[in-house]
């Protein structure tokens, strides 16, 4: 979930010149295991702007798979990511802390 957290600070960031603040998840979901040592990039995109809220949608997927059972540094690029999460959220910037303007979609 931190890594949803930093990208809602990105998009807020890009979005408005300010972090804002991320104030909850409409939803989570955890789709699949995460270990030690697997790599997992985290995308994010704004799918609603309102007057000062921004609505999120985020997703994970793993990309490299730690290969304990060969050596305690081997890994695998994977050919295909796995989704292990997706979540929706809400981040607030108050309108005073606005530095680009929007326009109505």
């Amino acid at each position: 979930l931190s890594l949803f957290g930093d990208v809602a600070t990105e998009l807020a960031i890009l979005c408005d010149g300010d972090e804002g603040l991320l104030v909850g998840y409409e939803s989570i979901e955890f789709l699949a295991p995460l270990y030690a040592g697997d790599f997992v990039e985290v995308t994010g995109r704004i799918t609603k702007i309102g007057r000062t809220s921004r609505r999120m949608e985020f997703e994970a997927r793993k990309v490299i798979s730690a290969r304990r059972d060969l050596s305690d540094s081997a890994a695998d690029v994977l050919e295909t990511p796995i989704i292990v999460g997706r979540a929706i959220g809400t981040t607030v910037v108050k309108a005073e802390q606005q530095r680009k303007i929007h326009t109505a979609a």
